[in-house]
């Protein structure tokens, strides 16, 4: 009964061992199919920073973390009061020396008839002279009479000018506060989600203080790692489909966008020559995500096909 006993116990083992084996061949990821490559990273979106450019107090906010916003809508409306009385001030001043050059018109009319008066009748004097029917007196009132006129002509020629440049100021003046009274109300520059709320309504904003952070959900991006070896077969705009852990059975369409001019070791600190293999490019993913369902910092998994006659396989399954 021993000796039976023993020669059982090497056929338990090996029966084992074979199970196991098989378990773990069955059980294993299978390998990539030809045609196909494969990386994971996480989703990245395009982060736009939104910053004040004047200074004043938030009166209103309609910043709400995670909402998504249109193109140009408003997100924060800024206390515009004292530029509200600057700029009255401006259109006051501008208004008055509009009025200051009407009435330097009509001076500068007058002035020119009697200046053109004035010209004709010493024109008549001089000739008259010639021929002594005036006294030299006489025609020395009306020199006195010419330059008399055309001086006050050209004094109020230089006031005029000098009214158009004041003119010119206050309108550019208006204009500038015009645009810092636009500034204070912030719309926002691309459609997006509000990713982060900077500021509180009733909180002090000043010019380069990031307000808002928003990032546009329908353009997403996705950074994986292709083996230098495998570099050759990537080209711009090839197919590529991502999953996430979020939609287990969904794929999102995807395409190649860039890719590094360089490569890199991973991990960096590799130093012996037979571990170069391990050298990788960045391949980024443009992620299409229409319905926004894709959110930025997402675990995710690319297939990327590189042999355009192959079809996509209905279940993509992560390599070994």
């Amino acid at each position: 009964m021993m000796k039976k006993k023993w020669l059982w116990t090497p056929a338990v083992v090996i029966a084992v061992a074979a199970i196991s084996y098989g378990l773990f061949i069955i059980l294993q990821p299978p390998l990539l199919p030809q045609g196909f490559l494969y990386g994971n990273g996480h989703i990245e979106g395009t982060e736009v920073s939104i910053s004040a450019e004047v200074t004043g107090r938030v009166l209103e906010s309609r910043l709400v973390e995670g909402r998504q916003v249109a193109d140009g809508e408003l997100l924060l409306r800024l206390d515009d009061a004292d530029l509200q009385i600057l700029l009255a001030q401006a259109t006051a001043e501008q208004s008055a020396i509009g009025n200051e050059l009407a009435i330097l018109d009509a001076q500068l009319d007058t002035g020119r008839h009697h200046l053109s008066t004035a010209e004709t009748d010493l024109k008549r004097y001089r000739e008259l002279k010639q021929s002594d029917t005036i006294t030299a007196q006489r025609l020395s009132q009306a020199e006195d009479a010419f330059e008399e006129s055309q001086g006050k002509v050209q004094v109020l020629e230089n006031q005029y000018r000098q009214s158009e440049n004041r003119l010119e100021a206050a309108r550019q003046q208006t204009e500038l506060l015009q645009l810092q009274l636009n500034k204070t109300q912030i719309h926002a520059p691309v459609a997006g989600t509000v990713l982060v709320k900077g500021i509180e309504a009733g909180e002090f904003a000043v010019p380069g203080k990031v307000v808002a952070v928003l990032v546009d959900l329908t353009r997403l991006e996705m950074k994986i790692y292709i083996p230098e070896r495998d570099i050759g077969k990537v080209k711009l705009g090839a197919p590529a489909r991502v999953r996430v852990d979020a939609f287990p059975l969904r794929y999102f369409e995807a395409s190649v966008s860039t890719v590094d001019q360089r490569a890199q070791f991973t991990p960096r600190d590799i130093h012996m020559p037979e571990e170069r293999v391990r050298m990788v490019f960045g391949v980024t993913l443009s992620v299409t995500n229409e319905e926004g369902v894709l959110k930025p910092g997402m675990p995710a998994d690319a297939w990327l096909k590189v042999q355009d006659d192959l079809p996509w396989q209905e279940q993509l399954v992560v390599p070994r």
